[in-house]
């Protein structure tokens, strides 16, 4: 399931709606994302989530169906906020739910792992030295590159 949207959620209500009447789960991994009040050595007053509705959804629709793909999994559920978000409030949810506990733990990583590489959102962040436009870390681009389907056909 997933949803892009402005309002805050309820962690144990979507939690729960995510494994209601599923007895096959036995594992339940969850990321969540929250905002921090510091970026690098500046403290970060604000962070506005912009999206291409449509494009967005389309992605993490793509993003999930690979995850289900990869794993046995009996649910899986994605909330993405935009708009403005000030330090403490959630960002993002990601849960994955399987009969066993290690493809529900690497299928909620791969989850957010492509989410912050492959989805089309964009961040401002508000600094005290003004408004700037968050660009792509190395980082996540690391923990992406590790999900990336290996050709059994090429060379080492």
């Amino acid at each position: 399931m997933i949803r892009v949207q402005r309002e805050d959620f309820d962690l144990g209500a979507e939690l729960a709606a995510l494994t209601a009447g599923n007895h096959k789960i036995g594992g339940l991994a969850v990321f969540v994302g929250l905002v921090r009040d510091v970026v690098g050595e500046q403290a970060l007053g604000a962070m506005t989530l912009e999206h291409y509705p449509g494009m967005t959804e389309k992605m993490l629709e793509r993003i999930e169906a690979e995850a289900k793909q990869r794993w046995p999994l009996e649910a899986s559920l994605i909330v993405h906020r935009t708009g403005r978000l000030e330090p403490g409030e959630r960002i993002v949810l990601v849960a994955a739910a399987s009969r066993h506990r290690q493809a529900a733990f690497e299928a909620c990583q791969f989850l957010i792992d492509w989410l912050k590489t492959k989805a089309p959102f964009w961040k401002l962040e508000e600094t005290e030295s003004g408004p700037r436009w968050v660009e792509a870390r190395a980082g996540d681009d690391q923990a992406a590159e590790r999900w990336k389907k290996r050709d059994p056909d090429a060379a080492e």
